[in-house]
């Protein structure tokens, strides 16, 4: 059995943003030689999600509005969390969404349903994070 390793970085401009990762995970695919097995891609921060959806503007301004709605940014007091950094909302939001998403890899392609992608979701932005993304398989 054949295993890969990478560590995809981001930066992002803004505090919260979705960034469909699915090219830079079928590199990483690529890469690997692997043409079966299973794909694991996971936030390594938590503040910070990886997820599968659609890549579809309405549904993506849907999440930022559902999420808002159950951990609210502001007023940053609501949280106990809040002091050193004001970014408890960013740790629910990360909760909601999700840690990591788990792909079957058949004849060396990411064997997605109809429209799913891979998203990195960033809810405490403006600073450097990484997503790992470990594959194994023949």
């Amino acid at each position: 059995m054949k295993s890969y390793r990478k560590e995809l970085w981001f930066e992002t401009k803004e505090r919260r943003e979705l960034i469909n990762i699915t090219p830079d995970i079928a590199e990483c695919l690529k890469a690997s030689g692997i043409k079966e097995g299973l794909l694991l891609c996971n936030a390594m921060h938590i503040t910070a999600s990886v997820f599968i959806n659609d890549d579809e503007s309405g549904l993506h301004q849907d999440f930022e509005t559902w999420l808002e709605g159950l951990a609210p940014e502001k007023p940053y007091s609501r949280y106990l969390h809040n002091g050193f950094e004001d970014n408890a909302d960013a740790h629910l939001k990360r909760t909601i969404m999700g840690r990591e998403v788990v792909v079957a890899i058949t004849g060396g392609k990411l064997d997605f349903g109809p429209w799913e992608q891979i998203f990195y979701g960033e809810f405490d932005g403006r600073r450097r994070k990484r997503v790992l993304v470990k594959i194994i398989g023949e």
